[in-house]
């Protein structure tokens, strides 16, 4: 059932579609999320027709949650920030205090980007550089955290490309105000995004994914209106509607830093201890793509990184499989369209 509310076996949606019906896909490594939304997308979907979407303002990448990009739609970036915003910037304070970042630094900040993108969208090292020449030292990690801080007010995001990297572009609206009675209709419509394209899910799930508070997740939740709960191995979890439960769907890759992994608090029911630690090794936060099989991963896997001599792929198998799913596995590698 996630794998077909995840759309791993594809869809009939356009790139941008396939993010507006998810709210936000995890976009912390680019072409990771490049990747994950083309393989969600309509058959014969590329890369380049997802940066496409970027590039005609249909998708942005921002800060909505918490310190970590993610993919979303202009329209999902505003109201998710209208609700975490304050809550962000709350949480952040000790680390700007570390930092250095006063109110006087942030005002200098944002007053400079706000005027340089006026003209025209900057490539992250012409925002740093900008600052520099302001008088704001950038090293160290201030220069990412103040561009994520004014990032959250609503200053800015990543947009349109420039070769391989995006441009950091003024927002249109800056800001949102808070949550009122006219917002709850959005925040439910969120809630229904989230599980609707991640579902079985639960309530946990859900508030560690927004970072809201469980009350808020749950009376949102109240507003959905096909939201139906079921028991996956004894823990109530939310559906949207009434899906068939498909059978097996065999062999899927996922790219680094997915959803089908980074979508859920709890991710014991799509992988084991063994094979977490494998997709992120040591613990250090970078996650690997993940070989699924039944939509449970069983190993990790890779593109060569250099062309020269035609190198094989790298797959490395973590839980047990027989020879046939094991042959099923290097074709999927060898047959996957998306770089």
């Amino acid at each position: 059932m996630r794998r077909s509310s995840q759309l791993l076996g594809g869809s009939n949606l356009a790139p941008a579609d396939v993010v507006r019906r998810a709210v936000a896909l995890q976009g912390q490594d680019l072409p990771a999320v490049l990747r994950a939304i083309a393989l969600r997308s309509r058959p014969g979907t590329t890369v380049q027709e997802v940066r496409d979407a970027f590039d005609r303002g249909e998708l942005v990448r921002g800060w909505p949650m918490r310190g970590t990009l993610f993919a979303t739609t202009p329209e999902h970036l505003a109201t998710l920030l209208s609700f975490t915003a304050e809550r962000i910037r709350r949480m952040t304070t000790r680390r700007r205090a570390e930092l250095g970042l006063d109110e006087a630094v942030l005002a200098r900040g944002r007053h400079t980007l706000r005027e340089a993108l006026g003209e025209r969208p900057l490539r992250r090292s012409e925002a740093m550089e900008l600052w520099e020449s302001a008088g704001i030292d950038t090293s160290d990690g201030r220069g990412y955290h103040l561009l994520m801080h004014l990032c959250v007010e609503g200053l800015a995001h990543w947009g349109r490309f420039s070769a391989a990297e995006q441009l950091l572009t003024l927002t249109a609206a800056e800001g949102a105000a808070g949550p009122d009675a006219a917002a709850d209709a959005e925040l439910a419509a969120v809630v229904r995004g989230f599980v609707l394209a991640r579902g079985p899910v639960t309530e946990a799930d859900l508030a560690w994914w927004t970072k809201l508070p469980k009350t808020v997740v749950r009376r949102a939740a109240a507003g959905v209106e096909d939201l139906v709960q079921v028991e996956v191995g004894g823990t109530a979890a939310w559906i949207i509607g009434n899906p068939e439960i498909p059978g097996p769907s065999g062999v899927s890759l996922v790219p680094a830093f997915d959803e089908w992994i980074l979508g859920y608090a709890d991710r014991s029911l799509v992988a084991g201890p063994a094979m977490l630690a494998a997709i992120v090794p040591g613990g250090n936060g970078v996650f690997r793509p993940a070989v699924l099989d039944d939509g449970v991963a069983v190993g990790t896997w890779r593109l060569p990184r250099t062309s020269r001599a035609a190198p094989e792929p790298v797959i490395d198998l973590v839980e047990r499989v027989s020879a046939a799913k094991r042959r099923a596995i290097e074709q999927a590698v060898a047959d996957w369209p998306h770089g």
